[in-house]
Protein backbone atom coordinates (compact mmCIF):
# COMPACT_ATOMS: atom_id res chain seq x y z
CA UNK A 1 0.00 0.00 0.00
CA UNK A 2 1.24 3.65 -0.93
CA UNK A 3 2.34 5.49 1.94
CA UNK A 4 3.96 9.05 2.54
CA UNK A 5 7.73 8.79 3.60
CA UNK A 6 8.97 12.33 3.20
CA UNK A 7 10.03 14.23 6.42
CA UNK A 8 7.03 14.16 8.99
CA UNK A 9 8.38 17.84 9.96
CA UNK A 10 7.53 19.66 6.76
CA UNK A 11 3.65 17.95 7.33
CA UNK A 12 3.50 19.74 10.05
CA UNK A 13 5.24 23.34 8.98
CA UNK A 14 2.65 22.63 5.71
CA UNK A 15 -0.61 22.34 8.30
CA UNK A 16 1.35 24.91 11.11
CA UNK A 17 -0.07 22.85 13.97
CA UNK A 18 2.32 19.80 15.49
CA UNK A 19 0.31 16.74 13.88
CA UNK A 20 1.99 14.32 16.58
CA UNK A 21 3.72 12.40 14.09
CA UNK A 22 7.15 12.05 16.30
CA UNK A 23 7.50 10.73 19.31
CA UNK A 24 5.07 12.15 22.11
CA UNK A 25 8.13 13.74 24.47
CA UNK A 26 9.64 15.21 21.07
CA UNK A 27 6.08 16.55 19.89
CA UNK A 28 5.55 18.53 23.07
CA UNK A 29 9.24 20.13 22.23
CA UNK A 30 8.97 19.87 18.83
CA UNK A 31 12.55 21.69 17.13
CA UNK A 32 10.34 22.14 13.90
CA UNK A 33 9.17 25.50 13.41
CA UNK A 34 5.52 25.10 12.49
CA UNK A 35 4.72 28.79 12.45
CA UNK A 36 6.73 28.64 8.91
CA UNK A 37 5.69 26.83 5.83
CA UNK A 38 8.03 24.64 4.07
CA UNK A 39 9.92 26.73 1.39
CA UNK A 40 11.02 30.69 1.63
CA UNK A 41 8.96 31.19 -1.66
CA UNK A 42 5.61 29.87 -0.34
CA UNK A 43 6.56 31.48 3.33
CA UNK A 44 6.62 34.85 0.92
CA UNK A 45 3.55 34.38 -0.65
CA UNK A 46 1.30 33.15 2.07
CA UNK A 47 -2.05 35.13 2.57
CA UNK A 48 -5.47 34.16 3.12
CA UNK A 49 -7.31 31.42 2.47
CA UNK A 50 -10.43 30.92 0.51
CA UNK A 51 -13.35 29.60 2.16
CA UNK A 52 -12.33 26.09 0.09
CA UNK A 53 -8.63 26.30 1.14
CA UNK A 54 -9.41 26.57 5.12
CA UNK A 55 -11.85 23.70 4.68
CA UNK A 56 -9.23 21.33 2.77
CA UNK A 57 -6.70 22.44 5.50
CA UNK A 58 -8.47 20.79 8.24
CA UNK A 59 -9.30 17.89 6.35
CA UNK A 60 -5.68 17.63 5.69
CA UNK A 61 -4.58 18.28 9.21
CA UNK A 62 -6.67 15.64 10.37
CA UNK A 63 -5.78 12.95 7.43
CA UNK A 64 -2.01 13.45 8.48
CA UNK A 65 -2.86 13.52 12.25
CA UNK A 66 -3.59 9.63 11.73
CA UNK A 67 -1.72 8.89 8.72
CA UNK A 68 -3.97 8.17 5.86
CA UNK A 69 -4.56 8.00 2.58
CA UNK A 70 -7.42 10.87 0.51
CA UNK A 71 -8.90 6.85 -0.04
CA UNK A 72 -9.10 5.55 2.87
CA UNK A 73 -9.73 8.84 4.57
CA UNK A 74 -12.91 9.64 2.39
CA UNK A 75 -14.25 5.59 3.76
CA UNK A 76 -14.25 6.80 6.97
CA UNK A 77 -15.96 9.78 5.91
CA UNK A 78 -18.73 7.94 4.40
CA UNK A 79 -19.35 5.44 6.95
CA UNK A 80 -19.06 8.24 9.34
CA UNK A 81 -21.93 9.70 7.09
CA UNK A 82 -24.07 6.79 7.43
CA UNK A 83 -23.96 6.46 11.37
CA UNK A 84 -27.02 8.74 13.49
CA UNK A 85 -25.72 11.20 15.09
CA UNK A 86 -23.12 14.48 14.30
CA UNK A 87 -21.06 13.33 11.18
CA UNK A 88 -17.70 15.02 12.16
CA UNK A 89 -18.51 13.18 16.01
CA UNK A 90 -18.61 10.47 14.26
CA UNK A 91 -15.74 10.47 12.10
CA UNK A 92 -13.27 11.16 15.01
CA UNK A 93 -14.91 8.73 16.92
CA UNK A 94 -14.51 6.11 14.29
CA UNK A 95 -10.80 7.26 13.97
CA UNK A 96 -10.25 7.12 17.62
CA UNK A 97 -11.19 3.35 17.47
CA UNK A 98 -8.83 2.26 14.68
CA UNK A 99 -6.58 -0.40 16.09
CA UNK A 100 -3.48 1.81 15.28
CA UNK A 101 -4.68 5.13 17.00
CA UNK A 102 -6.01 2.49 20.30
CA UNK A 103 -2.22 0.80 20.26
CA UNK A 104 -0.72 4.73 20.12
CA UNK A 105 -2.83 5.83 23.14
CA UNK A 106 -2.13 2.79 25.36
CA UNK A 107 1.36 4.01 24.89
CA UNK A 108 2.41 0.52 23.71
CA UNK A 109 3.87 2.96 20.47
CA UNK A 110 5.10 6.65 20.60
CA UNK A 111 4.18 7.36 17.24
CA UNK A 112 0.93 5.80 15.02
CA UNK A 113 2.87 5.21 12.37
CA UNK A 114 5.02 3.08 14.90
CA UNK A 115 1.40 1.46 16.27
CA UNK A 116 0.59 0.88 12.71
CA UNK A 117 3.92 -1.11 11.91
CA UNK A 118 3.08 -3.46 15.31
CA UNK A 119 -0.23 -4.13 13.46
CA UNK A 120 1.28 -4.81 10.43
CA UNK A 121 3.52 -7.10 12.20
CA UNK A 122 1.48 -9.40 13.66
CA UNK A 123 2.59 -7.88 17.36
CA UNK A 124 -1.03 -7.09 18.36
CA UNK A 125 -3.85 -9.39 19.58
CA UNK A 126 -7.16 -8.26 20.11
CA UNK A 127 -9.20 -10.62 22.50
CA UNK A 128 -6.43 -13.40 22.37
CA UNK A 129 -6.41 -13.08 18.29
CA UNK A 130 -3.78 -11.77 16.17
CA UNK A 131 -4.98 -8.57 13.99
CA UNK A 132 -2.80 -7.36 11.51
CA UNK A 133 -5.00 -4.79 9.90
CA UNK A 134 -4.17 -1.18 11.27
CA UNK A 135 -7.67 -0.13 10.44
CA UNK A 136 -9.76 -2.87 12.48
CA UNK A 137 -12.61 -0.94 14.41
CA UNK A 138 -11.97 -1.88 18.17
CA UNK A 139 -15.19 -2.13 20.44
CA UNK A 140 -15.51 -1.28 24.03
CA UNK A 141 -14.71 -4.10 26.41
CA UNK A 142 -11.94 -5.49 23.78
CA UNK A 143 -8.86 -6.64 25.33
CA UNK A 144 -5.86 -5.48 23.35
CA UNK A 145 -2.37 -6.71 24.20
CA UNK A 146 1.25 -7.18 23.15
CA UNK A 147 2.36 -10.74 21.68
CA UNK A 148 4.33 -12.05 24.17
CA UNK A 149 7.68 -12.13 22.29
CA UNK A 150 7.63 -8.87 21.60
CA UNK A 151 6.76 -7.46 25.50
CA UNK A 152 10.26 -6.89 26.50
CA UNK A 153 11.71 -4.75 23.52
CA UNK A 154 12.80 -1.89 24.95
CA UNK A 155 11.06 0.69 22.33
CA UNK A 156 7.86 -0.46 23.79
CA UNK A 157 8.48 -0.10 27.51
CA UNK A 158 9.99 3.25 26.90
CA UNK A 159 6.44 4.16 24.51
CA UNK A 160 5.20 2.93 28.06
CA UNK A 161 7.15 4.63 30.36
CA UNK A 162 6.65 8.15 28.17
CA UNK A 163 2.98 7.59 28.21
CA UNK A 164 2.15 6.96 31.89
CA UNK A 165 4.34 10.30 32.18
CA UNK A 166 1.71 12.31 30.19
CA UNK A 167 -1.03 10.44 31.62
CA UNK A 168 -3.21 7.41 29.48
CA UNK A 169 -6.61 8.67 28.08
CA UNK A 170 -9.78 8.36 30.51
CA UNK A 171 -11.30 5.56 27.64
CA UNK A 172 -8.39 3.38 27.88
CA UNK A 173 -7.25 1.02 30.94
CA UNK A 174 -3.74 -0.03 30.62
CA UNK A 175 -1.48 -2.90 32.81
CA UNK A 176 2.15 -1.81 32.33
CA UNK A 177 3.34 -4.76 33.26
CA UNK A 178 1.17 -7.11 31.03
CA UNK A 179 1.43 -4.85 28.53
CA UNK A 180 -2.25 -5.02 27.78
CA UNK A 181 -5.04 -2.21 27.92
CA UNK A 182 -8.63 -2.19 27.55
CA UNK A 183 -10.72 -0.15 25.49
CA UNK A 184 -13.34 0.76 27.69
CA UNK A 185 -15.45 3.13 25.96
CA UNK A 186 -15.56 5.15 22.55
CA UNK A 187 -14.26 8.47 23.75
CA UNK A 188 -16.74 11.50 23.63
CA UNK A 189 -15.72 14.38 21.51
CA UNK A 190 -14.85 16.60 24.09
CA UNK A 191 -12.23 13.85 25.77
CA UNK A 192 -10.33 13.73 22.37
CA UNK A 193 -8.25 16.80 22.38
CA UNK A 194 -7.62 17.97 19.04
CA UNK A 195 -7.24 21.30 16.98
CA UNK A 196 -9.82 20.19 14.85
CA UNK A 197 -12.88 21.81 13.40
CA UNK A 198 -14.44 18.72 12.08
CA UNK A 199 -17.46 20.74 10.90
CA UNK A 200 -15.26 21.80 7.88
CA UNK A 201 -14.54 18.50 7.04
CA UNK A 202 -17.78 17.80 6.25
CA UNK A 203 -18.51 21.16 4.30
CA UNK A 204 -15.52 20.01 2.41
CA UNK A 205 -17.59 16.64 1.34
CA UNK A 206 -20.56 18.06 1.51
CA UNK A 207 -19.78 20.52 -1.17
Amino acid sequence: MAKYTGPTCRLARREGIDLMLKSKLRSLASKCNVETPPGQQKAAKKGRLSTYGTMLREKQKLRRMYGMLERQFKRFMDKAARIKGSTGTNLIQLLECRLDNVVYRMGFASTRAEARQMVNHRSIRVNDQIVNIPSFIVSAGDVIEVKSQCKQQLRIKAALETQQQLGFPAWVQVDMLAVKGIFSAVPQRDEVQLEINENLIVEFYSR
